[in-house]
């Protein structure tokens, strides 16, 4: 259910701009509710389905401070249900749910007592908690809000947390394009957190699969910390255990205030459907949505570098090293050449990285850039990802791709290599917009990134523009040492030598 890597669409194929973009304009209809709220809608007739991604403009880096993770426990609670959708008894339910929460304030205020807590008032505490919880839990038709949708055809149905936004997802035939409307706005107005501390438990289980248990998570994991120094993408939407354990039910519902308002939600729908039914609908299950103003933007953006950082993250795993570059966001002008750089260097059999590294030194077994990492709605990482071949060092491969990296600098990139970029971009976002579900999130996200989802097809005016000179000044300009942050892992007993 989590995709934490942000995917930028933003490179498009020159034959879909000229008659083809005049051909999806006429296919899209964008509104907003009175509320805030909005759609983007995208109609293909081919096949009676429709996909649906709704997208809250808010992820793990509008987490609170003290409550790392908060944002993804919301994707979590939206599948628990609504006022309507997943109890046996409402009524009691609240009773039950509003009696945790005093016994959990009872407990809370044992534990802040220091020197004078009992334990043995916080056994007895804690285990009344645990009863209330479970008294609470007995109310819950578990999974009933997930079952409604499955019985009626949904598939795909799925969310995901990133660093820039909570999203949820989901495919129908279309003729359940109401029921659609009700059950998205009832859990978006009416939402109950229902088994709130149990999917805590959950969370954390999660992160100790992701991140303690896995060598690549805990590599990336640690490499926020260090390449960041006051941009909140140092924290992964894994979260931080202490936050996990300790989020309150109150912490949830000021994160909703906050941010699960309508101005901060854009949705977008994809597949057989009547635009002006679509609005119908929007009007009469939306509007009714309420909330605050829109978050304010940004505040604290990243210090300057003056250095490289480096770090070691010890594990008995394959070597592992991952460099990032410091990049600006999304709405750079220069975005598009961090593209064309990654796609250049590190996509695909054909990339200089592959063709030297993989194939013919065999210093690496794989050899991968990102150009965007690990969000782009803030100043980011351009990051290169290396995994040593057998025999060869995690120096190794960071010396040969520097190697790469420097040539950029100094040596024009071929004609025919900028053809090869320009085409294989185009192909992949070719692919990404074939599908209902892919249109959906492509204009939900270029919608709340840019401001307006012709981004998405416009853009590819400026990746026509980048030339070979293009490329080498953005290589000395940001693929320099003083803006690197370098990690990697190491066997203990290598480390132990050092």
């Amino acid at each position: 259910m989590k995709r934490i890597i942000f995917a930028l669409a933003a490179i498009l194929p020159a034959a879909m701009l000229g008659q083809n973009l005049a051909d999806i304009e006429k296919r899209v209809t964008e509104f907003k509710l009175a509320n805030g709220i909005t759609f983007v809608v995208y109609e293909r007739h081919q096949a009676p389905v429709v996909s649906f991604f709704s997208r809250v403009n808010a992820g793990s880096a509008d987490d609170p401070k003290g409550q790392a993770g908060l944002a993804h426990m919301f994707e979590h609670m939206a599948f628990k249900g609504t006022r309507t959708v997943g109890t046996l008894n409402l009524a009691e339910e609240l009773k039950a749910m509003e009696a945790v929460e005093v016994a959990y304030d009872a407990l809370t205020a044992e534990r802040n007592k220091g020197p004078e807590t009992s334990a043995d008032k916080v056994k007895t505490l804690e285990e009344g908690l645990k009863k209330a919880i479970e008294k609470a839990n007995g109310f819950v038709d578990k999974e009933r809000f997930t079952k409604v949708l499955e019985e009626s055809g949904a598939v795909g149905l799925n969310a995901f947390t990133s660093l820039d936004e909570t999203a949820y997802m989901m495919s129908l035939p279309a003729n359940k394009l109401e029921l659609w409307f009700a059950m998205e706005s009832d859990r978006f107005i009416n939402p109950v957190f229902r088994e709130f501390y149990n999917e805590r438990g959950v969370i954390r289980e999660e992160y100790r699969q992701r991140i303690e248990s896995d060598p690549t998570g805990r590599l990336v994991y640690e490499m926020l910390t260090v390449a960041f120094a006051t941009n909140p993408y140092r924290t992964s939407p894994a979260g931080i255990p202490s936050d996990i354990e300790s989020y309150r039910y109150a912490d949830a519902i000021a994160f909703r205030k906050q941010y699960y308002v309508p101005s901060n939600l854009v949705i977008a729908i994809a597949g057989d459907v009547d635009p002006a039914e679509v609005k119908r609908l929007a009007e009469k299950y939306f509007a009714k949505m309420t909330g605050g103003p829109k978050p304010p933007g940004m505040m604290t953006k990243e210090n300057e570098q003056f250095g490289e950082k480096r770090l070691v993250v010890e594990s008995p795993s394959q070597p592992l090293v991952l460099i990032g570059y410091k990049r600006p966001n999304a709405l750079d002008k220069d975005d598009v050449l961090f593209d064309v750089m990654g796609t250049l260097l590190g996509t695909g059999r054909t990339s200089l990285f592959y063709k030297e590294m993989v194939q013919d030194k065999k210093i690496a077994l794989a050899a991968q850039a990102i150009p965007t990492f690990p969000g782009g709605r803030r100043e980011n990482l351009f990051a290169v990802f290396l995994v040593p071949n057998a025999g060869k060092t995690t120096e190794d491969c960071e010396k040969a791709a520097y190697e790469i990296i420097e040539r950029l600098k100094t040596e024009k990139v071929s004609d025919e290599q900028m053809k090869r970029v320009k085409t294989l971009l185009r192909a992949q976002l070719i692919r990404s917009l074939d599908s209902n579900s892919g249109m959906a999130q492509n204009l939900a996200t270029t919608k709340a990134l840019f401001g307006n989802w012709r981004a998405l097809f416009t853009q590819l005016d400026d990746l026509d523009k980048v030339t070979a000179d293009d490329v080498m000044a953005a290589a000395k300009k940001y693929l320099v040492a003083k803006n690197r942050t370098v990690g990697a892992t190491v066997q203990p007993a290598q480390q132990a030598k050092k």
